[in-house]
């Protein structure tokens, strides 16, 4: 934290520009000396120079200079940011150079990790900065951009409040029992506060939901017999050729992956071999893959055959859904029917050749999803799974603060449980933290962020 940093700040390959960041105490000396333009030592801060990066005399790239100075930067330390020529021999010339001078190349992450450290942000805006780099919809920019505006560490922070403001009652009835303006916390009264925190933190867990589909989008698995169609259905839901699709049953041996965008969200197709007993080891493995997918699946659509009757294979796999969101798909009912299934709501006729059904089977997932509400919901959720499991976590200490409750156990016992959901909560903001964690969040962090 008190050395200065430097990294390539733009995506590498040939552009117009490419920046150079660099932060910390020397950031501005430093470039200085390998400055030919205005003494950057006495300009104003915020205010762009022209000039050239020199080394031994030599001019090494025509740049433009912006200098930030402490506290109102990104990172609340000196920044300056080097604007050169876009070329890959330019950049990496400049950054030698900057280099040269004794500041370090950065970690993955390292200026935003010092914007944190530095108390200018806190962990879920940190994240959120990573999420609005990598957004590829609308709805994702506008969800990471909310964070990063602070809106979900305030719905934290909120809860901690009400958390802090328990226990300080709890300990002035502890330490100072002669004091007799503040409240007694007792076995009737506590309760209702404890169930006040867990309304709370059980919203919190609600609208995640909201945040984790258009954070992580919904996975959906297509699964069914062999040569149902699978493949073209996935095809066609791709518009490409993405599966092998032949009328030779158990042509798809191992999972194929897919993705389209469905009213902002993300919808990761997979295609898997089809369910049925085989005595081949490959055609085996890709049945138990298959049936693996199911575990982390969202959306399960079961693909049946209009023109065979309903086989003991399909009704195993029918049992093995019953708890899972599944919509049936009917394929190829543009030839004789021999299906009979019970009407379900999730039901969808269509086929592959014609397209007929597609449409509506995409209606289907965004009814069960409510993905049009998605599209005008408040977007100031947790979206981070780091997040909703500690928010879990937390609200796991407040179940068992009312169990221990229900059970007459001492209220000072009560608030050690009180005291770590308090914690986890605050491990949700940084203000309790390890640093395991930060290395690990912020590596994944590109390098000149």
């Amino acid at each position: 934290m008190f050395d200065t940093i430097c990294a390539i700040a733009t995506a590498r390959g040939i552009g117009a520009i490419s920046i150079i960041r660099v932060s910390g105490p020397e950031a501005i000396s430093k470039v200085a000396s390998i400055f030919s333009g205005k003494n950057l030592n006495e300009v104003p801060s915020h205010t762009i120079h022209y000039g050239y990066i020199m080394a031994n005399n030599e001019r090494i790239d025509e740049v433009l200079v912006s200098v930030f100075k402490a506290p109102k930067t990104y990172t609340t330390e000196d920044i300056v940011e080097i604007n050169t020529h876009g070329g890959i021999a330019s950049t990496k010339k400049v950054l030698e150079t900057v280099l040269s001078t004794g500041i370090r190349l950065a970690q993955s992450g390292e200026f935003t990790k010092r914007a944190f450290l530095n108390g200018r942000i806190d962990l879920t805006r940190a994240e959120a900065v990573q999420n609005l780099i990598n957004s590829e919809t609308e709805l994702e920019r506008k969800l990471a951009l909310n964070t990063v505006d602070g809106k979900v560490e305030a719905k934290i922070k909120k809860v901690r409040d009400i958390i802090v403001n328990l226990m300080a009652n709890i300990e002035v009835n502890i330490d100072y029992p002669e004091y007799e303006d503040a409240l007694v916390i007792t076995l009737d009264n506590l309760p209702p506060r404890l169930t006040e925190i867990k309304q709370e933190l059980t919203s919190l867990l609600e609208e995640s939901q909201i945040g984790k589909i258009i954070n992580q989008g919904i996975k959906v698995t297509i699964i069914g017999r062999p040569n149902v169609g699978k493949s073209s259905l996935l095809n066609a839901l791709l518009k490409e050729n993405k599966a092998i699709v032949t009328d030779i049953a158990g042509t798809t041996r191992d999972i194929v992956e897919g993705e389209i965008e469905l009213k902002g969200i993300r919808l990761k197709f997979i295609d898997t071999a089809g369910i049925r007993k085989t005595t081949n080891l490959v055609e085996k493995i890709g049945v138990d893959k298959s049936l693996a997918t199911l575990e982390d699946a969202d959306l399960v659509i079961h693909v049946l055959n209009n023109n065979e009757e309903l086989t003991k294979e399909d009704e195993e796999l029918i049992s093995k859904l019953h708890n899972k969101t599944v919509i049936t798909y009917i394929n190829k009912n543009d030839l004789p029917a021999k299906l009979t299934i019970p009407k379900t709501s999730n039901l969808v006729y269509g086929n592959t050749i014609t397209l007929e059904g597609i449409d509506a089977l995409k209606n289907k997932i965004i009814e069960l999803f409510d993905l049009e509400k998605l599209n005008t919901s408040n977007l100031e959720v947790v979206s981070s799974v780091r997040v909703i499991n500690l928010i879990k976590e937390a609200l796991k200490s407040i179940d068992n603060a009312l169990a221990s409750a229900s059970k007459n156990i001492p209220v000072d016992m009560i608030a050690i449980d009180i005291k770590h959901a308090w914690d986890l909560l605050g491990e949700i903001t940084g203000e309790t933290y390890q640093d395991e964690l930060l290395d690990t969040l912020f590596s994944k962090f590109c390098l000149g962020k």
